[in-house]
Protein backbone atom coordinates (compact mmCIF):
# COMPACT_ATOMS: atom_id res chain seq x y z
CA UNK A 1 0.00 0.00 0.00
CA UNK A 2 1.33 3.39 -0.98
CA UNK A 3 0.69 6.64 1.18
CA UNK A 4 -0.67 9.45 0.03
CA UNK A 5 2.75 12.11 0.92
CA UNK A 6 0.50 15.19 1.15
CA UNK A 7 -1.60 12.34 3.59
CA UNK A 8 1.12 11.57 5.35
CA UNK A 9 2.04 15.44 5.44
CA UNK A 10 -1.11 16.35 7.25
CA UNK A 11 -0.63 13.51 9.52
CA UNK A 12 2.95 14.51 10.99
CA UNK A 13 1.37 18.29 10.93
CA UNK A 14 -0.31 17.28 14.29
CA UNK A 15 2.74 16.63 16.23
CA UNK A 16 3.34 19.49 18.42
CA UNK A 17 7.72 19.93 18.20
CA UNK A 18 10.12 22.25 19.60
CA UNK A 19 11.98 24.71 16.85
CA UNK A 20 16.17 24.33 16.56
CA UNK A 21 18.53 26.14 14.57
CA UNK A 22 20.60 22.93 13.58
CA UNK A 23 24.09 25.00 12.71
CA UNK A 24 27.91 23.79 11.27
CA UNK A 25 30.97 25.42 9.99
CA UNK A 26 32.81 24.55 6.82
CA UNK A 27 36.25 26.58 5.96
CA UNK A 28 35.07 29.26 7.93
CA UNK A 29 31.79 29.46 6.53
CA UNK A 30 28.44 29.38 8.94
CA UNK A 31 25.38 27.49 7.93
CA UNK A 32 22.33 26.80 9.25
CA UNK A 33 18.47 25.71 9.02
CA UNK A 34 15.74 25.23 11.13
CA UNK A 35 15.01 21.91 12.20
CA UNK A 36 11.73 20.27 14.39
CA UNK A 37 13.59 16.43 13.75
CA UNK A 38 15.75 16.40 17.13
CA UNK A 39 15.59 13.92 19.74
CA UNK A 40 17.76 12.88 22.69
CA UNK A 41 19.79 9.61 22.27
CA UNK A 42 21.77 8.10 24.30
CA UNK A 43 22.65 10.00 28.15
CA UNK A 44 25.89 7.26 28.46
CA UNK A 45 27.97 8.66 26.02
CA UNK A 46 25.50 11.75 25.70
CA UNK A 47 24.44 11.83 22.18
CA UNK A 48 21.37 13.45 20.21
CA UNK A 49 20.04 12.98 16.52
CA UNK A 50 19.31 15.77 14.02
CA UNK A 51 16.98 14.38 10.59
CA UNK A 52 18.69 16.55 7.54
CA UNK A 53 17.17 16.62 3.85
CA UNK A 54 19.39 15.12 1.71
CA UNK A 55 19.32 18.13 -0.95
CA UNK A 56 20.13 21.00 2.08
CA UNK A 57 23.31 22.78 1.81
CA UNK A 58 23.75 21.97 5.66
CA UNK A 59 23.62 18.11 4.77
CA UNK A 60 26.49 18.29 2.76
CA UNK A 61 28.49 20.52 5.25
CA UNK A 62 27.86 18.33 8.29
CA UNK A 63 29.03 15.78 6.55
CA UNK A 64 32.06 17.80 5.46
CA UNK A 65 32.74 19.22 9.00
CA UNK A 66 31.69 16.00 10.53
CA UNK A 67 30.01 18.60 13.55
CA UNK A 68 26.90 20.24 14.31
CA UNK A 69 25.78 22.44 17.28
CA UNK A 70 21.69 22.17 18.08
CA UNK A 71 20.64 25.67 19.05
CA UNK A 72 16.94 25.39 21.18
CA UNK A 73 14.57 28.47 20.17
CA UNK A 74 12.87 30.87 23.00
CA UNK A 75 9.46 32.40 22.04
CA UNK A 76 12.15 35.75 21.40
CA UNK A 77 13.94 34.04 19.27
CA UNK A 78 10.80 33.65 16.36
CA UNK A 79 12.71 35.66 13.53
CA UNK A 80 15.45 33.34 13.84
CA UNK A 81 13.38 30.06 13.37
CA UNK A 82 11.55 31.48 10.59
CA UNK A 83 14.98 33.38 8.49
CA UNK A 84 16.91 29.98 8.80
CA UNK A 85 14.19 28.03 7.75
CA UNK A 86 14.49 30.57 4.39
CA UNK A 87 11.90 32.35 5.20
CA UNK A 88 13.12 35.70 4.59
CA UNK A 89 14.33 34.91 1.25
CA UNK A 90 15.79 38.59 1.07
CA UNK A 91 18.03 37.60 3.96
CA UNK A 92 21.20 35.70 2.00
CA UNK A 93 23.40 35.97 4.97
CA UNK A 94 21.05 33.98 7.39
CA UNK A 95 24.04 34.63 10.34
CA UNK A 96 24.06 38.30 9.49
CA UNK A 97 23.51 40.60 12.53
CA UNK A 98 23.94 37.60 14.98
CA UNK A 99 26.83 38.04 17.22
CA UNK A 100 27.41 33.95 17.35
CA UNK A 101 30.32 32.42 19.17
CA UNK A 102 31.66 28.99 19.58
CA UNK A 103 32.68 26.01 22.38
CA UNK A 104 34.69 22.66 21.49
CA UNK A 105 33.64 21.97 17.38
CA UNK A 106 33.68 25.63 16.12
CA UNK A 107 29.73 25.10 15.33
CA UNK A 108 28.05 28.25 15.78
CA UNK A 109 26.33 28.84 18.65
CA UNK A 110 23.41 31.39 18.96
CA UNK A 111 23.31 33.90 21.62
CA UNK A 112 20.39 33.95 24.37
CA UNK A 113 19.06 30.55 22.87
CA UNK A 114 17.28 28.68 25.63
CA UNK A 115 19.84 25.81 25.27
CA UNK A 116 22.68 24.66 22.83
CA UNK A 117 24.76 20.90 22.26
CA UNK A 118 28.12 20.91 20.70
CA UNK A 119 28.33 18.25 18.77
CA UNK A 120 30.47 15.28 16.97
CA UNK A 121 29.24 12.84 14.43
CA UNK A 122 29.45 9.76 15.70
CA UNK A 123 27.07 8.35 12.90
CA UNK A 124 25.10 8.87 9.69
CA UNK A 125 22.31 6.56 8.56
CA UNK A 126 20.55 7.28 5.46
CA UNK A 127 16.42 7.26 5.82
CA UNK A 128 14.07 8.32 2.45
CA UNK A 129 15.35 11.89 1.51
CA UNK A 130 17.05 12.68 5.07
CA UNK A 131 19.98 11.69 6.96
CA UNK A 132 19.91 10.84 10.59
CA UNK A 133 22.75 12.40 12.17
CA UNK A 134 23.80 10.86 15.64
CA UNK A 135 26.19 13.60 17.61
CA UNK A 136 27.88 12.86 20.56
CA UNK A 137 27.12 16.28 22.72
CA UNK A 138 30.98 17.81 23.46
CA UNK A 139 29.69 20.75 25.49
CA UNK A 140 26.17 22.03 26.22
CA UNK A 141 24.43 24.82 28.17
CA UNK A 142 20.92 25.89 29.34
CA UNK A 143 19.38 28.66 30.46
CA UNK A 144 17.62 28.46 33.76
CA UNK A 145 14.53 30.74 32.59
CA UNK A 146 12.89 30.95 29.48
CA UNK A 147 9.32 29.80 27.60
CA UNK A 148 10.06 27.49 24.07
CA UNK A 149 8.69 28.31 20.94
CA UNK A 150 6.46 25.50 19.20
CA UNK A 151 5.73 24.21 15.81
CA UNK A 152 2.28 22.76 15.35
CA UNK A 153 -0.20 22.38 12.70
CA UNK A 154 2.09 24.41 10.47
CA UNK A 155 2.15 27.14 13.22
CA UNK A 156 4.43 28.53 15.28
CA UNK A 157 3.06 28.30 19.15
CA UNK A 158 3.80 29.14 22.33
CA UNK A 159 3.24 26.88 25.56
CA UNK A 160 1.09 27.78 27.78
CA UNK A 161 2.04 27.43 31.29
CA UNK A 162 -1.40 25.49 32.13
CA UNK A 163 0.55 21.66 33.64
CA UNK A 164 -2.13 18.51 33.37
CA UNK A 165 -3.13 17.55 37.06
CA UNK A 166 -2.04 13.68 37.19
CA UNK A 167 -5.34 11.72 37.79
Amino acid sequence: MTIDPQVFRETMAHWASGVTVVTTLVDGEPTGITASSFASLSLHPPQILVCINKKLHTHQAIETSGTFAVNILGIEHQAWGMRFAGMFPEIVDRFQGIAWETAVTGSPLLPGVLGWLDCEVRAAYMAGDHTIFVGEVMATSARKEGAPILYYNRKWRELAEQPLELK
